[in-house]
């Protein structure tokens, strides 16, 4: 990509984005870069049998990204990956911080219930896997551009499926269409990362699966996905499973919803969890890895039932994705306390607590921005307090409660008012957070169909996986495991894809 050429390039507006718009539908769903169609978007019963895809949505071209800044964000992934599980290792430290919120989020102090459940019966399983992704914006200071973190995500890590088809996709557009606009883009004049993100966090289940060893009840073993009722996102989860089953692994998909109906722990001191297929319930697999693409928020858990199917998984030997130690330390909580600044934070550095090696922590603190606890005792919180409730400071920040995926953030202006909603007692299950200024794009997103073009923003998410032992401490596998491109309009405050806000992308090094 040339700097003295503007890109993307202007297309026709006819011929030139009805072609490129159809190729890219029909590469869509010829090659699974899809999802099932929204309930609104069908019609009431008109799809009785779930057979209907759409495309993801996505943009026309990949989007530029500092070189630098994508090769900082994936160099420094296990890093993050050994953090993470340190933090999970350290109960006293999380405990803390649950209390902390509790009071304010009645969710994470039924996790944390469950946890001590298990705790005070005697956890079975020592190993722990994670599935891991770290979210970034690029950073614009003036002419500087570095990476900033949005969040980190212990649990559901979604997309990772699709974001490999979407690579694949710019790929086959890149030496098949682009040359062919009137403002031609030549093949090698893009810089296109391969983007192996399925195969990388296939590999982390596997490497779970392998450590879990063979059944000692004569039942042959498997994965099992624990997933949402009405998953849209489906076929971003299936192209996990079918590369774990390319490794011969056995996978089975089971509804959140129906973990109790399903699968049973067998009456032994290991407390093996053993699936029984629901047409053939004799068929008996015990459970080597439970990977949670459910149970990720409150809407998860409708009934106490949820609850209990959620306290057997973690009862149980399969090595849970995640445990509910590693789910809770990607609380935002814990962000904040990792990233406050030094002349607000009270004691030493927390980071320097879990990784004390002075050159890897601080190549973690440069992708901090500052973060705010919301407390009405330390001077960190009094000052965010202030921030938080002034009509021209807040302009600067949003607050975020304790929840993964879209939707549930507070931005700018919206966040005094918000917090007159909420009890000040409660104020401190939010944090506040610096917003991150990325650099001005343009871009066109195609979604159900339709062409959406203008400004746009990137956030780079880098997969990583990592399975460490929560007694000992050793790390059994850990790696970087491909990236996702998320691109939303510049008007949009919230980037989920799933939740409607952003769409699919990926990068154009720059």
């Amino acid at each position: 990509m040339t700097s003295s050429r503007p890109y993307p390039p202007a297309l026709d507006a006819g011929l030139e984005k009805d072609r490129l718009s159809q190729t890219i539908k029909d590469w869509s769903i010829a090659n699974g870069l899809a999802v099932r169609p929204p309930p609104a978007l069908v019609g009431q019963n008109q799809d009785p049998e779930g057979i209907l895809a759409i495309n993801a949505p996505v943009t026309l071209f990949p989007s530029p990204f500092p070189k630098s800044c994508f090769e900082e964000a994936k160099a420094i992934q296990t890093s993050y990956n050994e953090l993470y599980s340190r933090i999970s290792q350290d109960e006293e430290f999380l405990g803390r911080l649950v209390q902390e919120v509790a009071g304010g989020d009645d969710f994470i102090a039924k996790l944390w219930d469950i946890h001590l459940k298990v705790k005070e019966e005697g956890y079975v399983q020592n190993l722990s896997l994670g599935l891991f992704r770290s979210d970034y914006m690029a950073h614009q200071d003036g002419a500087h551009l570095q990476i900033k973190q949005v969040e980190f995500n212990t649990i559901a890590s979604s997309f990772g499926g699709l974001s490999a088809q979407t690579s694949l996709l710019h790929q086959h557009l890149a030496q098949t269409e682009y040359p062919l606009l009137n403002d031609s883009i030549p093949t090698a004049s893009l810089n296109l990362p391969t983007n192996n993100s399925a195969q990388g966090l296939a590999a982390g289940l596997h490497a779970a699966y392998k450590a879990y060893g063979e059944s000692t009840l004569g039942h042959p073993t498997c994965v099992i996905f624990l997933v949402q009722d009405g998953e849209r996102n489906i076929f971003d989860q299936r192209h996990l499973e079918y590369a774990l089953q390319r490794s011969s692994v056995p996978v089975f998909r089971l509804p959140f919803s129906q973990v109790l109906t399903h699968t049973t722990l067998a009456p032994t001191p290991s407390r093996q969890l053993l699936y029984h297929l629901p047409h053939s319930p004799s068929k008996t697999f015990e459970v080597a890895v439970a990977y949670l693409r459910a149970g990720y928020g409150p809407g998860d858990y409708p009934s106490p039932s949820a609850w209990e199917a959620r306290h057997r998984v973690e009862r149980s030997l399969a090595i849970a994705c995640p445990t509910i130690l590693t789910q809770l330390a990607g609380m935002k909580k814990v962000q904040q306390v990792l990233a406050t600044p030094p002349t607000l934070a009270s004691g030493p550095s927390t980071l320097g607590k879990f990784v004390p090696d002075p050159a890897r922590s601080s190549a973690l603190w440069k992708t901090f921005t500052n973060i705010y606890p919301l407390d009405g005792e330390s001077a960190a919180g009094q000052e965010a307090r202030r921030l938080a409730t002034d009509p021209v400071e807040c302009q600067k920040y949003v607050m975020k409660p304790q929840r993964e995926g879209g939707g549930n953030n507070f931005y700018r202006g919206a966040i005094p008012e918000q917090l007159k909603t909420i009890p000040e007692e409660h104020w401190n299950s939010f944090i506040l957070m610096e917003l991150i200024t990325p650099p001005p794009l343009q871009n066109t997103i195609l979604r159900q169909g339709k062409l959406e073009q203008g400004g746009v923003i990137c956030e780079l998410g880098v997969y990583g996986t990592c399975l460490w032992d929560q007694e000992t401490g050793e790390v059994r596998h850990n790696e970087e495991a491909g990236y996702l491109l998320r691109t939303k309009g510049d008007q949009s405050e919230e980037g989920g894809v799933a939740a409607g806000f952003g769409c699919m992308d990926s990068v154009a090094l720059v």
